[in-house]
């Protein structure tokens, strides 16, 4: 059985290290204790890591020994990140806590045009059309902690997402046309978009597509 950390959302991980272009600067948004985040600067120029928890940041600075990352201590929501666009912009399990369309649509103006959004989020089950993904996610979670241990994390959670997979695909669609949704097997799924090109820095800063504030 391996010893290295697992969980149903480390064990997606990979699937936004792949989304993210080399060199860039990187935001994760809801970084935690920062494993996603310093997986994400053996690629990058720059991440920085942020979460409203201050002791899951302060052990993140304690355990990180690499000179490209940073953490702060804030609501992405709020934050104006001193004017700063990224390259990319990564979440794993956090959307819902900040609301599915207010965290998407300050998410996608972090993003400098061409940058890319990557999500791996939560979504509440419909039972009983669900019910065959739910009989699915248990085994492949039964199979898996046969190699793997199961590591909890400290930061606070939220266990009842609001929105259904299906709600949050079409909020997606609506905040973000053409973004790539797929669920994924152990109660996630992914959401990938491209922010347009053609926007420059000045219309990167100003773009807020349809963002109010707010949650949904």
């Amino acid at each position: 059985m391996s010893t290295e950390r697992w969980n149903h959302n480390i064990h997606y991980h990979r699937l936004l290290l792949a989304a993210v272009p080399a060199g860039g600067r990187v935001l994760d948004v809801g970084c935690g204790e920062g494993m996603l985040t310093r997986e994400v600067a053996a690629r990058a120029a720059h991440v920085l890591g942020v979460d409203l928890d201050r002791p899951s940041i302060e052990l993140a600075r304690a355990t990180t020994a690499q000179a490209n990352v940073e953490y702060r201590c804030a609501d992405v929501l709020v934050d104006a990140f001193d004017g700063q666009v990224f390259d990319a912009v990564v979440s794993v399990a956090t959307l819902h806590h900040l609301g599915t369309r207010a965290g998407l649509q300050r998410m996608a103006a972090l993003l400098r045009p061409g940058g890319v959004l990557g999500v791996v989020g939560l979504a509440s089950s419909r039972l009983p059309q669900d019910l065959p993904w739910e009989i699915a996610a248990a085994i492949g979670t039964r199979l898996l902690k046969l190699r793997h241990t199961y590591w909890e994390h400290a930061a606070p959670k939220v266990w009842n997402s609001p929105d259904d997979y299906g709600s949050v695909r079409r909020i997606a669609s609506e905040c973000l046309p053409g973004a790539s949704f797929r669920r994924l097997l152990l109660w996630r799924y992914i959401l990938l978009w491209q922010k347009p090109q053609g926007l420059g820095v000045a219309g990167a800063l100003a773009w807020r597509g349809p963002w109010r504030g707010g949650g949904e």
